[in-house]
């Protein structure tokens, strides 16, 4: 399915290029989803529009008003407490277009509340540039079936693709958005106890981080639960039951738990 029409240069605009934008950019251009020349994004800091520029060759702008009528999807990649004054800013150049907010907090009812869009949500998180994301899509009232088909097109070229409700999304900003904050500090922890234990600092790290992704790896091959994979790999009274017991003592996984409640509590603070 073509995202391009023939009064439409670009097939996808972003308004905002940080972090979480710039991810989704760097990954749609790895997948090969469009040439690069048909996005378009709108940075209004000098620096990071030739940053973007000389690493992905896409096509950029200082004005989000260029972006809103020379692409027909425009995502906005923007902090929270600006998404509402920016779609307001906006005006009639997105009437009749898919916008796709990648904020959190920000529902779809208050952007419908301030522009003529057809609004949608998609949670997604950092590996979104090596084509691995996790990304959540809500739907609004103005949403139609061929809206969701085309941001699932978009986002399952980057990765994973769930719908949720929109007041779910808090809950998937902790657990996909934050996540892999709370994955790079297990395998930061489990390096550092493989150094403690005699490991050369980067074996320890390159061993860990393998076993976080062939972990994870299996996980979505297998089809087995967490608990029967964890079952595979135990034997009592060695080795693992030993680690494992030492995890349980020290509330690691509940440590876990609190931290997508935690960040979940936030991002409903947020909104």
């Amino acid at each position: 399915m073509s995202l391009q029409t023939s009064d439409l240069r670009y097939r996808l605009g972003f308004i905002g290029g940080g972090k979480l934008a710039g991810s989704v950019m760097r990954g749609l251009v790895r997948a090969n989803f469009c040439p690069p020349n048909e996005i378009l994004v709108s940075e209004p800091v000098d620096a990071a529009r030739t940053a973007l520029g000389a690493e992905l060759g896409i096509g950029l702008t200082a004005e989000n008003a260029e972006v809103a009528e020379g692409a027909e999807v425009i995502l906005i990649g923007v902090k929270p407490g600006v998404v509402l004054a920016v779609v307001e800013g906006l005006g009639k150049a997105i009437e009749g277009k898919l916008v796709i907010s990648l904020a959190a907090g920000v529902r779809v009812a208050s952007m419908e509340a301030k522009g003529p869009a057809r609004f949608m949500r998609a949670m997604t998180n950092t590996p979104a540039a090596v084509c691995q994301a996790a990304t959540a899509l809500a739907r609004g009232a103005r949403t139609s079936e061929a809206d969701l088909a085309r941001a699932r097109e978009i986002f399952s070229a980057i990765g994973f693709v769930a719908e949720v409700e929109d007041g779910q999304i808090d809950a998937v900003t902790a657990l996909a958005g934050s996540g892999p904050a709370f994955v790079y500090t297990v395998i930061e922890a489990l390096a550092d106890g493989g150094i403690n234990c005699g490991l050369p600092p980067k074996v320890s790290l390159g061993l860990a981080t393998q076993t976080v992704r062939g972990a994870a790896q299996l996980a979505l091959e297998s089809g087995l639960s967490p608990e029967e994979l964890r079952r595979m790999v135990i034997t009592p009274g060695g080795t693992t039951a030993a680690g494992l017991a030492a995890m349980e003592k020290l509330g690691t996984a509940s440590g876990l738990r609190a931290a997508v409640e935690a960040a979940t509590a936030r991002g409903r603070e947020l909104g």
